[in-house]
């Protein structure tokens, strides 16, 4: 099974960018299919992209032409390059995984069906 461990998370200022990383460990990163979820305090999870083992994305409405997600396969990794951070976009990120195949319609609506978190990473976004 595959082990997930998120970084990438700082404190930054409105308009600023960062990239999350998520390191794969235990089994090719390539076999599973890949979400970033994000929750603020008090707030659900929310989906905030998916990649299918096609390659295929699917974003949440709010971070479209802002966020990027991108897969290395060599190195194991998933990355998510955010830009235009807005103070909404503060949250703990958690990046997951599963062998399962759905829809990316419900992949990025269903927290539930990932059976392998990371700890997350938070990102700050400050006015």
């Amino acid at each position: 099974q595959v082990q997930l461990v998120e970084s990438g998370g700082a404190s930054v200022q409105a308009g600023g960018s960062l990239l999350l990383s998520c390191q794969a460990s235990g089994d090719a990163i390539s076999n599973y299919y890949v979400a970033w979820f994000r929750q603020a305090p008090g707030q659900e999870r929310e989906g905030v992209v998916v990649i299918g083992r096609d390659g295929s994305e699917r974003y949440a409405d709010s971070v479209k032409g802002r966020f990027a997600i991108s897969q290395d396969n060599a190195k194991n990794t998933v990355y998510l390059q955010m830009h235009s951070l807005k103070p909404e976009d503060t949250a703990m990120y958690y990046c997951a995984a599963d062998l399962r195949s759905f829809s990316s319609y419900v992949r990025i609506r269903t927290p539930d069906l990932y059976n392998y978190w990371g700890q997350g990473t938070e990102v700050t976004v400050s006015s």
